[in-house]
């Protein structure tokens, strides 16, 4: 069956309702469309070039695209209190590290088949190591596929969930912007052809499934030549730091957005028309409306529930994010509120800052302290991360390009094929019954009208995450029912990886194992003891024809754990190497020198996320660590007996 064919049978409302889904902002799409022009006009002018002259050419201020770091001016002393909302200026010698709409770095040499932005698989002919790649769907298909994983009762389904959660805080990788499709004249959406920006995934002769490329970073080293500025780098478009932007945004506009400027307590804006059952607030509804979110199918009188609105564009994309998103942002105007009690001669602009600061802090804490030590083995976080010894402003703190792209991706295998929503007793919800995944993506109103967050926040800390083994890989829920962007058909999330690891050019496994210190993979014997599963070791094999053409965000899922670990080794290194560059590289970690003062640390150690969801929700009974399993009542406490923060450590004398 051909690709149009399965387009035609697809309803246009169902295209309607994804449209929305990761709108990056207005910088973001003028930096996309500026990169994607400067790549397009340098090859015609290369090609060109190299025919008059025989030669590579040269060349400074090629476009628009280049940022003149001249022109950045970082604010010195009093006025650099708070970090910027773009990240810029966070390192004041190399003001771009880590700040929004600015390209991944690089850890190894990008991969491109012209050696400047054909992924691998272009070209169909390519052999590596005398084979060509396998089709990433044959690869989720005959390998990745699985109808249901094992539980881990270590560790409950918030550690899998935080995973997504705090990846946004991290990473945000734009597509190629429509200006692409334009210049090239193909639609992404109904071509199996590899015409830039389309790199469909083929599923067989004459079918496949769309894909458009990432977007191209714009060139920032104007010192270079041609041959370096044309390799397409891809960008991250939020701050790279664990800061709450996600909570806050990464923009300017964006960030006024979401603020309550009304008034002087330096809160978040809230729903204006909504409240839960027992008159908390929701997120404010997005902007532009109608919004494409789904709807009560069974609503008889038309209530819309819209897409909510917060500093990260993805934050509908499923209920959990949903319901992380509304724990902070209410925990963000909860602080605020007594911040301004406290200090009551505080503007509303510092109220909103300290507020903030405070919540990017627990988002440091709770990820640093309480969920990489449960990802990694003691051993590889002491190693890879260590204890911290202050900011170094010679480290880098950008995400690199391997961690967003696969590292951080190891959590995908564990996404559950059910939502459980429980009860007072963390039992199965009477009103309310679990959920198939597929039908709780863009589904505000569930949240709405089926009994506000508490009942799948309970799900999340009450019940067990699913664990992986090499023959059960990904849920048939994200290998088949996946809903993804504007795209007018399921989708998988395995093959969607894959591609888009070879899109970024991203080097293979046995690349990244020497690059993290290990031995490559050479022998079907040494992959066994990789993956301690000798039939899928033959599978692998089979498929990939030769060791070193495995991709990396499959070689390193397929690695079994290190003990005591969510992870094996390699990607131990990568995102151990990541989280200590976020770390020592950010000159406002919470732990840095004159960002808090000895008495606020002190009270920040207290936190918890625990605490927060007893501070903001309806829930009394919680597990003191929400990323451990036991089932309930074993282990939970009374949220009165749960440490919380003691704000009076904020409280200023009046000048």
């Amino acid at each position: 069956m051909s690709f149009s064919v399965h387009r035609r049978s697809t309803s246009a409302s169902n295209m309607h309702v994804l449209t929305f889904l990761r709108q990056t902002e207005p910088e973001t799409q003028e930096i996309s469309r500026a990169a994607e022009v400067f790549q397009t006009t340098l090859q015609v002018l290369k090609n060109r070039a190299r025919q008059r002259y025989k030669r590579e050419v040269t060349t400074s201020e090629l476009s628009e695209c280049l940022i003149p770091l001249q022109s950045i001016t970082c604010p010195q002393d009093d006025d650099d209190k708070y970090r910027t909302i773009t990240g810029l200026c966070n390192n004041r010698q190399n003001p771009l590290w880590g700040a929004a709409n600015t390209p991944f770095v690089r850890w190894l040499p990008a991969e491109y088949e012209d050696e400047e932005r054909e992924p691998k698989g272009w070209n169909p002919g390519r052999l590596y190591n005398g084979f060509q790649l396998p089709l990433v769907r044959q690869v989720s298909q005959e390998i990745l596929r699985s109808c249901s994983k094992p539980s881990d009762d270590a560790f409950s389904q918030m550690l899998v969930e935080w995973g997504q959660y705090i990846n946004h805080d991290i990473t945000f990788t734009a597509q190629s912007p429509g200006t692409a499709m334009r210049m090239s004249g193909v639609d992404c959406l109904n071509t199996c052809e590899n015409v830039h920006p389309c790199f469909p995934i083929k599923c067989g002769e004459q079918d496949c499934l769309p894909f458009t490329r990432s977007a191209p970073a714009c060139f920032v080293n104007c010192t270079s030549d041609v041959r370096q500025a044309l390799q397409r780098q891809q960008m991250n478009i939020i701050t790279s730091f664990i800061d709450a932007s996600l909570v806050y945004g990464s923009t300017p506009k964006q960030q006024a957005s979401l603020r309550d400027l009304s008034s002087d307590e330096g809160k978040l804006a809230v729903n204006e028309r909504l409240k839960d059952p027992k008159g908390r607030d929701y997120l404010p509804f997005v902007a532009s409306l109608p919004s494409p979110c789904r709807q009560d199918p069974n609503d008889v009188d038309g209530e819309r529930v819209e897409c909510f609105a917060a500093g990260d564009t993805r934050v509908n994309e499923g209920l959990p994010l949903t319901v992380l998103h509304t724990l902070f942002f209410r925990e963000h105007n909860r602080i605020a509120g007594e911040l301004k009690r406290i200090n009551c001669h505080w503007s509303s602009e510092t109220v909103y800052q300290e507020a903030r600061k405070i919540i990017g802090a627990l988002h440091q804490i709770i990820t640093m302290r309480d969920y990489m030590p449960k990802i990694l083995d003691q051993e590889s976080f002491d190693h890879y991360i260590g204890p911290y010894e202050g900011y170094d402003e010679t480290v880098d703190p950008s995400a690199s390009n391997v961690f967003a792209t696969a590292a951080f991706r190891f959590g995908h295998p564990t996404i559950s094929p059910i939502l459980m929503r429980l009860d007072e007793k963390f039992q199965e919800h009477k009103c309310f019954p679990h959920l198939r995944l597929h039908q709780t993506l863009f589904s505000q109103w569930r949240i709405v009208k089926e009994g506000g967050i508490e009942p799948i926040l309970r799900g999340m800390i009450g019940v067990a995450a699913r664990t992986v083994s090499p023959d059960m890989l990904v849920t048939e829920e994200v290998a088949q029912k996946l809903v993804v962007l504007n795209i007018p058909r399921e989708m998988d999330l395995g093959s969607l990886n894959l591609q888009r690891g070879r899109d970024h050019g991203l080097p293979g496994y046995n690349d990244w194992r020497v690059f993290c210190g290990l031995s490559p993979i050479k022998t079907l014997d040494h992959l066994k003891s990789i993956v301690k599963d000798t039939s899928v070791a033959e599978k692998i094999l089979k498929i990939y024809k030769h060791l070193d053409n495995i991709d990396v965000w499959f070689g390193g899922i397929i690695e079994s754990f290190n003990p005591n670990s969510r992870i094996g080794p390699l990607f131990s290194c990568l995102m151990g190497k990541q989280m200590k560059a976020l770390r020592d590289g950010d000159r406002f970690w919470w732990e840095a020198e004159n960002v808090f003062t000895q008495q606020q640390k002190a009270e920040l150690s207290k936190t918890s996320l625990s605490r927060i969801i007893c501070d903001n929700t309806d829930i009394k009974e919680v597990h003191p660590d929400a990323f451990r399993f036991e089932k309930y009542p074993s282990g939970y406490l009374c949220c009165d007996d749960i440490p919380s923060i003691n704000l009076e450590a904020w409280r200023e004398e009046k000048h």
